[in-house]
């Protein structure tokens, strides 16, 4: 087996497509240990700064006190415990929808989601550029899976009038992870409504950064739930914590509680976690600071690139993704960075991006301070 393996990993070597992990020594922070040596983190998805706040840290405390650690089963079993039920209340509140239910992670929320409403006989329609695990939700789905061009109308109404007798599911990120861009979901809901589709929104990136109190890309775009019926939001990114959740109708969350095996066959998160996002969502419900913050760290950023002369995507939101082309070089790059500005930005690659789209997928925190961004600028500028 050794021998079989080792030729495609060199290979991954040669390319400049392999993957190597860090080891962090402590919380997540603009300034991280990171193998050993203090470095200025532009890499994570932690876009509030909550994932070390005292009062979600002391939320986690107080909960292990109460339930232990694991949750011991699943939730269908005896792992649902009174601080995953009330988290799921309040999510459902925040979002002014009818249910949530939690799942593991956002990759198991969406399989779930999209293997348990569709099959064979019926089509789901991707954006091209939607995350990995809801890719893999349509294969794994047995429906005739098509993409449409990334956050075109057009193409995916093409494939919609195309005739067909089983359900529809559109399905598409709000912001794409690695660009960073907004997905029409205005034009997306009405083209839905108009073909008597489904639309499936996974806000992984927008809950908590977007829209005047936080609840994301739906209230950015003034969107009713009713436009949205099928919301996926993950709880490791702006709310600091982990685990994922669906929100919507009572059928629907029924539907998913009997059918989504990725629901079903997996054990709870751990209790202790559920009471330590309940005091991230109290935060992020309680006042738009943080947010105000990390808007203006972004402004200033995109101010600084545009007279750097920087290839900055269009992007306004925390994913600040500056577009390299070539592999070798957005390696290189990212290697120098680290190792002689100890700064520590991430270089995405094929296959995560297509071809001759490799980047620096820079990412903001409302803990950076404007020296921190100051810094990060000056060292693009000198390592170009």
């Amino acid at each position: 087996m050794d021998e079989a393996l080792r030729p495609a990993l060199q290979q991954r070597r040669d390319q400049s497509l392999y993957r190597q992990r860090h080891v962090l020594e402590g919380p997540q922070s603009p300034c991280l240990s990171l193998d050993g040596r203090e470095v200025l983190n532009f890499c994570s998805n932690d876009y509030l700064g909550l994932a070390n706040h005292p009062d979600i840290v002391d939320a986690l405390k107080r909960g292990a006190d109460r339930y232990g650690v694991g949750a011991g089963a699943s939730h269908l079993i005896n792992g649902h415990s009174r601080a995953h039920h009330a988290l799921e209340e309040e999510l459902a509140d925040f979002l002014g929808r009818p249910r949530a239910l939690l799942f593991s992670t956002g990759y198991m929320a969406n399989l779930g989601v999209v293997t348990a409403l569709t099959g064979r006989g019926d089509r789901v329609l991707e954006d091209r550029l939607n995350h990995a695990s809801l890719i893999d939700a349509g294969l794994l789905s047995r429906a005739q899976m098509q993409r449409y061009q990334h956050a075109d109308v057009t193409s995916l109404e093409n494939r919609l009038s195309q005739p067909h007798d089983g359900r529809r599911l559109i399905v598409t990120d709000a912001v794409f992870s690695m660009d960073g861009d907004l997905a029409p979901l205005p034009a997306l809901a009405d083209i839905a409504q108009r073909h008597q589709a489904w639309l499936m929104v996974d806000d992984a990136h927008g809950l908590g950064v977007l829209g005047e109190n936080g609840r994301g890309s739906l209230e950015h775009f003034q969107l009713d739930p009713g436009a949205v019926p099928i919301l996926m939001g993950t709880l490791g990114k702006a709310f600091g914590s982990f685990g994922a959740f669906v929100a919507g109708s009572e059928p629907l969350i029924e539907t998913l509680i009997q059918q989504a095996r990725s629901y079903i066959y997996t054990t709870a998160m751990p209790p202790a976690v559920a009471e330590a996002t309940r005091a991230s969502l109290a935060l992020v419900h309680s006042g738009n600071g943080r947010r105000e913050k990390l808007i203006a760290l972004i402004d200033q950023f995109r101010r600084g690139a545009k007279q750097l002369g920087l290839a900055l995507m269009p992007s306004r939101t925390p994913i600040q993704p500056l577009l390299i082309g070539d592999t070798k070089r957005a390696v290189t790059l990212s290697e120098t960075l680290l190792k002689q500005h100890q700064i520590m930005v991430s270089a995405i690659r094929p296959p995560t991006v297509p071809e001759g789209g490799a980047r620096l997928r820079i990412t903001f925190c409302a803990n950076h301070d404007e020296t921190q961004v100051n810094q990060l600028l000056d060292a693009l500028d000198q390592s170009r």
